[in-house]
């Protein structure tokens, strides 16, 4: 079994590439804005207006995909939800969409009164009824956001303005497009 590699004590937690792990915590936006009645676009930035990762894509028939870029306009992460379900999301390395190249999906959770919570799934994972990663957003009165694994916070921020901070050592890559199927999901 392979040691993670450790961040300031903490193991790293990756899987857009090791880039995307920084040794301190920080804080995103992710703003989304709508182009017409189909096209989706979400900019991820920092308090100072810094751009790190663009998101794009649109709303087709049977399901919606977004793929989320580098700053430089690179596919990182392919975000798509399963066709017709509306409850389920596969994540691709890239702008992949084959199997091979899944990292994670994730699912919505019954319906729970005042919050949102999305079930994270690692491919690796045998038991499909434990989740590897859980992210809860609460619509009232606080609207939060919370990345969980087990009961680490990984990231956590409010939802009105969509910030979240990345713990160090957290894929911000993996934070943002876990936030992006969040909104989705809403």
């Amino acid at each position: 079994m392979a040691v993670p590699q450790m961040v300031y004590g903490v193991p790293m937690i990756s899987f857009a590439g090791d880039g995307f792990c920084l040794p301190y915590p920080l804080d995103l936006i992710v703003n989304r804005k709508q182009h017409g009645l189909s096209n989706i676009h979400y900019q991820v930035s920092d308090g100072k207006g810094n751009l790190y990762l663009l998101a794009d894509g649109s709303y087709t028939t049977l399901f919606r995909k977004r793929v989320l870029r580098n700053s430089a306009g690179f596919p990182i992460l392919t975000i798509r939800e399963k066709a017709i379900t509306g409850k389920k999301w596969m994540v691709h390395r890239g702008d992949s969409s084959e199997k091979s190249q899944l990292l994670f999906s994730v699912q919505r959770s019954r319906f729970q009164p005042m919050k949102t919570r999305l079930e994270v799934f690692l491919v690796g994972n045998i038991d499909k009824d434990i989740s590897n990663f859980t992210v809860v957003g609460s619509n009232y009165p606080s609207q939060y956001i919370r990345v969980y694994k087990g009961d680490t916070i990984l990231a956590e921020g409010k939802k009105e303005s969509f910030r979240v901070s990345v713990h160090s050592g957290v894929d911000y890559a993996f934070i943002a497009a876990l936030i992006i199927i969040l909104v989705e999901c809403e």
